[in-house]
Order: structure tokens, then C-alpha cells, then sequence
């Protein structure tokens, strides 16, 4: 089941300041804003790899300094650039990787990897024995979704998972993503406007590690702010 996150009053000095954002069980919520805006930051607060000095992160209203993060951290799926791979494990090991820590039994587990990874247009039978050296960076970007999704985590984090791909791959990989994205709560850091609004349904827009704009993707473009306007322009949107 998708997780509610809230963060409450959440500081990180001198990174982040006074952050105070509700995402709803099983919402797409995008977060942008330039290098440095504290996106980042903000996201590896909700699996304990960043703490606040002031405020707190809840997980369905449970606040994490109360959560067991080993539990917390299998409930949570996570998809960075570059896809952060184990380079000496198989395909199939890589997506196994969860639910192997999970207990699953080996037929449960071999059942989900063959169709999770033919969704992803890797069929098992093909890849589930390469090694993700001799995979294009496409192929193991596809494979690192399939690892942090297969478990079907409660919340999904993606810090720029497609940043590093040419555009051609990087928008094959969105539509595969939007395919499987259905019934998870999911938190996404990206530079790219126009990547935000194909992919989530709400914007949320960080500036010297604070929030500035937070919308529906759909009226996003048109807010005042000048920021917002700036974004819209370098993604040549109209607004």
C-alpha cells in the first residue's frame, strides 16, 4: 500500500528552511528547482539518509525518529542516476536484491523479476544472466527501476534517474516509468520542467532551500512567480 509523507517544519541547516509539504498515499509529486535548491536534500530525509536539525518526517503520520529505517528503508524504493547497480551481481541478482532481504521465496521472486523486466522490455530469460557491464545505460536504468519497484515500496524515491540519458532513451524510459507508476506514492527530483510535467501530477518548486510554488502540474506553467516563469522558458513551454 502507498504511503502518506509529511514534512513538518523541516530544517536542515544551512541547506533547507522551514519545510512544511504534505504528499498524499499514492500521489506523483514532482520536485525542481536549480542545483543547490535543496531537492535532494529534501528527499533523502524521508529514508533517513539525511536528518533535520529542526522539525520532523513522517511516514503515514509516524514520525521517522519513532520508525525501524532498516524496515523503513525496504518499504522504500530507490532510483538514482546512473542507476547505482551492483556491478558484480547478475540482472536477476540486482532485482532480487529486495525481496531476497524480504524473505521471499525463490519461485515468488523469479515470478515478479520475468514480469516486471518483460514490462521494461528486458525479458529474464535474455538479460536475467548478464552482468550490468555489458548492458547500454538505458538497459541499466531499466533494471534499477525494476529493483527499486519490484517490491512494490510504499514510497519511491528518484533523484534524477534519467538525467544522464540521451533524449531519445530518456523519453522511452519515461513512458515505461508512467506505465508502472500506478498505486505508488512517489517523490522525483528533476532539473527538467517539462520531464516534471509528463511524469507527476504536482510541481513543487525549491529556491535556496526553500519552497516557492507547489501546484498541480497542470497549473504550474501559469503561476506569476518569476521563477516559475524562468523555468517555463529554458523549457520552451508556453506559458
Amino acid at each position: 500500500m502507498p504511503s502518506s509523507v509529511q514534512f513538518r517544519s523541516v530544517s536542515v541547516e544551512p541547506i533547507l528552511h522551514d519545510i512544511n509539504l504534505r504528499i498524499a498515499a499514492g500521489e506523483a509529486v514532482a520536485f525542481v528547482g536549480r542545483s543547490g535548491a535543496g531537492k535532494t536534500t529534501t528527499l533523502r530525509l524521508v529514508n533517513g539518509l539525511a536528518r533535520p536539525t529542526s522539525g520532523e518526517v513522517a511516514i503515514d503520520d509516524v514520525p521517522l525518529g519513532s520508525a525501524d529505517l532498516i524496515q523503513l528503508r525496504r518499504r522504500t524504493g530507490y532510483i538514482i542516476q546512473g542507476s547505482g547497480l551492483f556491478p558484480h551481481r547478475t540482472v536477476y541478482e540486482n532485482v532480487a536484491t529486495v525481496p531476497r532481504l524480504l524473505g521471499w521465496p525463490d519461485p515468488q521472486t523469479r515470478a515478479a523479476a520475468e514480469e516486471l523486466l518483460a514490462k521494461l522490455d528486458l525479458p529474464l530469460s535474455r538479460f536475467g544472466d548478464r552482468y550490468p557491464r555489458s548492458l547500454s545505460g538505458g538497459e541499466q536504468q531499466r533494471v534499477g527501476i525494476a529493483r527499486a519497484m519490484i517490491a512494490k515500496p510504499a514510497v519511491l524515491l528518484c533523484d534524477e534517474p534519467f538525467g544522464a540519458l540521451d533524449p531519445i532513451v530518456r523519453r522511452d524510459l519515461q513512458d515505461a516509468f508512467r506505465a508502472l507508476r500506478s498505486g505508488v506514492t512517489i517523490l522525483f527530483v528533476t532539473h527538467d520542467l517539462a520531464e516534471a510535467l509528463r511524469i507527476t501530477e504536482r510541481i513543487v518548486l525549491f529556491d535556496g532551500g526553500r519552497v516557492v510554488a507547489d501546484s498541480p502540474a497542470a497549473e504550474f506553467t501559469s503561476q506569476p512567480l518569476p521563477l516559475v516563469q524562468k523555468f517555463v522558458a529554458a523549457a520552451s513551454l508556453p506559458a
